[in-house]
């Protein structure tokens, strides 16, 4: 009786050894994963985390999937191209997709900049979330002038320009690197989705399930909240330059498309765009062949510099002509504010687990949402 009774004990006290040891190397594993900043993917770590587990006889099926350590059902981020300059915005915005979504689920945060990130800036965000966070540079040829653009001739236009960031450089830089080459970071190599934020925004409602499961159950590959009209001497051939790439390829362009959504009666340019400060995308469509075509036909034409092309109208063409409605969803149910427009869910200044007033988020009566619910 006594040997058998020394034989649990010396059981037990190896099996407390084995999940120590187990602990204590996927702590390092993570650990790296969340200060590294090189070309690995954030699941990169977990990956080789778990894939230790059965070795020291544990059951990855045994922890919450929606842990901070979990893996999630979806390989997803949370992505911003951000400055150092922008902490305090920033802070905001995670502060409320905490408090309102993500200290359930855990999705990890990706950062980027075309410079290097401050100690005070990765402090100051690790501070707000249990989640993995990195943080990640610009790739070279990512950010700045391609070789055939005249350099000259851009910087007459943002000399003469007298529309809302006009005269500014790195804006176009931005709109350029959020249009072609995001989702090529090797930060988001291993990623099926991103969810994209920016700071200074609001997030009006408590969110009761994973956006990210919900798209990817229903084959969803686009996700939005707000539809305004760009405002046309940003865009003044766009869609001249679109409609050029439709006819050279019209093999890329889905039978059961979206173009009456940016396309008149008459042809002309509706100006339709989902805002992209708030978008939900499975990747694949970025990363898909036509996509690739279509932008690298913008960008040799010089639209980024020669005028002001946005990567919210280059999106929002892109879901035009490569997806059909049942691939592109609304988010509706999310309250969202960003400087100068903002989305309220009805009913929301009353009841329901939104705080805002409908009368103040107006983006719902834009022309643009209207005919998205118009459209087939």
């Amino acid at each position: 009786m006594l040997t058998s009774r020394r034989l649990v004990v010396v059981s037990k006290l190896l099996g407390f050894i084995a999940a120590l040891v187990l602990l204590v190397h996927m702590g390092a594993v993570l650990f790296s994963s969340r200060n590294n900043s090189s070309s690995h993917g954030i699941y990169t770590g977990w990956g080789s985390a778990f894939s230790n587990f059965g070795k020291y006889g544990g059951n990855a099926q045994g922890l919450n999937e929606y842990s901070p350590q979990g893996v999630k059902p979806v390989k997803a981020a949370l992505v911003a191209l951000i400055r150092n300059d922008d902490l305090y915005g920033m802070r905001q915005a995670i502060r409320e997709l905490e408090d309102r979504w993500n200290h359930k689920y855990n999705y990890p945060y990706i950062f980027l900049n075309d410079k290097p990130f401050t100690s005070e800036f990765k402090q100051g965000i690790r501070d707000l979330t249990k989640a993995q966070v990195q943080f990640g540079i610009l790739e070279p040829g990512t950010w700045g002038y391609p070789s055939w653009i005249d350099q000259e001739k851009a910087k007459k236009e943002r000399e003469t320009a007298d529309y809302i960031k006009g005269h500014s450089e790195s804006y176009r830089f931005m709109c350029r690197f959020q249009s072609g080459f995001v989702h090529k970071h090797p930060l988001l190599r291993d990623l099926e989705f991103y969810w994209r934020i920016e700071p200074d925004v609001h997030y009006y409602c408590d969110i009761d399930y994973d956006p990210f499961l919900y798209m990817k159950k229903n084959e969803l590959k686009y996700g939005w909240n707000i539809a305004p009209d760009e405002y046309e001497p940003t865009v003044r051939t766009l869609w001249n330059t679109t409609k050029d790439f439709m006819q050279k390829n019209p093999q890329m362009i889905a039978k059961k498309n979206l173009l009456d959504w940016v396309s008149n009666p008459d042809g002309t340019y509706t100006k339709c765009h989902f805002w992209s400060n708030f978008e939900i995308v499975d990747l694949s469509l970025y990363r898909s062949p036509q996509y690739q075509a279509f932008f690298d036909h913008l960008d040799k034409a010089g639209g980024f510099f020669y005028e002001r092309w946005g990567d919210a109208p280059i999106h929002s063409l892109a879901v035009a002509m490569f997806l059909q409605k049942s691939q592109v969803h609304y988010f509706d149910d999310i309250g969202y504010y960003h400087p100068a427009m903002s989305h309220c869910p009805k009913g929301s200044k009353t009841s329901g687990k939104c705080v805002c007033d409908p009368e103040k988020g107006w983006s719902n009566d834009f022309g643009c949402a209207k005919r998205w619910r118009s459209v087939s």
